[in-house]
């Protein structure tokens, strides 16, 4: 992993120099847009509105539109001007139960590793907030943009999740929240709570999980690199919108059942080893 950013942990007196690391990637195969005809690749030209001639990406700014349509610019030199408290620094704030956070705030996650010489602080915080049950809320500046944050532990990792400021979750306002609730019966409630009793787990393991959409695409484009024919997919039948819920519900479990039972007596089977073929590169 490349490091994206250089900075410290201020937790009260004790500062902990870090190099941050995406916690994540995104898997998704990359397309371009191209011309039908010959595969030729679609460009874009940054062209002027008012002027009518293309822009050299160094005489590019940001602008703020107006309600009149009157565009305010903002230049790079505008933005350095701004002052970032928090720059360079997670500025550890307070510490709060995990499950006090609703996940709707989190936006993107982030590894915390110690510089040279600071591993003992980074141990420190590390263990302090494995033993208190506890994460840190805290303040950063990446991009030039200020976020909150928390600090918890992963893997024995310190992980940083920036999270969305108050103002920036919606609030849910939608009609039905305000008309007169239809009725549950007993019975649906609790054939609802037995199709949740079939499907549970004691422990989540994402790595039972596929992306079958992104595997189907990677081997057509490897089909058609390799000149095979591909066939169309079967459509599937519409669903009906009208369903009798307690029906649907006994269907579920008892489909849960039988999807489970095989899977409780055998293993998985192994993996075919991977051709020589060229794959698409994921982004």
């Amino acid at each position: 992993m490349r490091s994206m950013w250089k900075g410290s942990v201020s937790f009260g007196l004790v500062t902990i120099p870090i190099h941050l690391y995406a916690a994540t990637e995104n898997k998704n195969v990359s397309l371009r847009q191209v011309h039908a005809a010959d595969g030729g690749r679609v460009q874009y030209k940054r062209y002027c509105s008012i002027e009518n001639v293309e822009v050299p990406y160094s005489e590019i700014a940001k602008g703020y539109e107006l309600d009149d349509g009157e565009m305010v610019v903002i230049t790079d030199e505008d933005l350095e001007s701004l002052p970032l408290s928090s720059s360079n620094v997670i500025d550890v704030l307070e510490f709060v139960p995990l499950e006090a956070i609703d996940p709707l705030h989190y936006d993107r996650h982030y590894y915390l590793e110690p510089q040279k010489a600071a591993l003992k602080p980074y141990v420190l915080l590390r263990d302090a907030l494995q033993k208190s049950g506890n994460v840190a809320i805290a303040k950063v500046a990446l991009r030039q943009r200020e976020s909150l944050a928390l600090l918890r532990v992963h893997a024995d990792v310190l992980v940083m999740t920036t999270m969305l400021w108050p103002d920036e979750v919606r609030t849910p306002d939608f009609g039905f929240l305000n008309e007169e609730v239809p009725q549950v019966r007993p019975q649906e409630l609790t054939m609802a709570g037995s199709l949740i009793d079939s499907l549970s787990e004691p422990v989540f393991d994402p790595g039972k999980y596929h992306d079958s959409y992104r595997e189907a695409l990677e081997s057509l484009i490897e089909a058609k690199v390799a000149g095979q024919d591909t066939a169309k997919l079967p459509k599937k039948a519409a669903k009906s919108d009208v369903v009798d819920l307690m029906a649907a519900l006994e269907a579920s479990v008892s489909e849960a059942k039988k999807a489970r039972k095989p899977a409780a007596r055998k293993k998985a089977p192994a993996k075919k080893p991977a051709t020589t073929r060229r794959s698409p590169k994921s982004a």
